[in-house]
């Protein structure tokens, strides 16, 4: 992934119990579609594809793990915000 904003990433830490099963992959995944850009979501210097459910699976986040989203176009800051809003809201578990 090339170089972006550091305006346009957020961290955060999942909080729910589960960590990222595949409900809460799917709402970020749906999210992530709804973005003009690439969304990515990182953890431990390895990225995947927001858009996909089995990317978001692979990155295997439990409780606790500290993670960063981000997108490469200012239009989709709204859309980042509401993904970490996700997180910060445990994916309403």
């Amino acid at each position: 992934m090339n170089e972006i904003d550091h305006n346009l990433s957020r961290k955060t830490t999942v909080i729910n119990e589960l960590g990222l099963h595949a409900r809460p992959a799917a709402m970020l995944a749906n999210l992530a579609l709804k973005a003009q850009s690439d969304v990515w979501l990182c953890k431990n210097g390895e990225e995947v594809d927001a858009s996909s459910i089995i990317d978001i699976l692979s990155l295997a986040c439990l409780k606790g793990a500290n993670v960063a989203l981000k997108v490469e176009n200012p239009e989709d800051i709204d859309i980042l915000n509401e993904m970490i809003n996700l997180f910060e809201k445990g994916f309403r578990e």
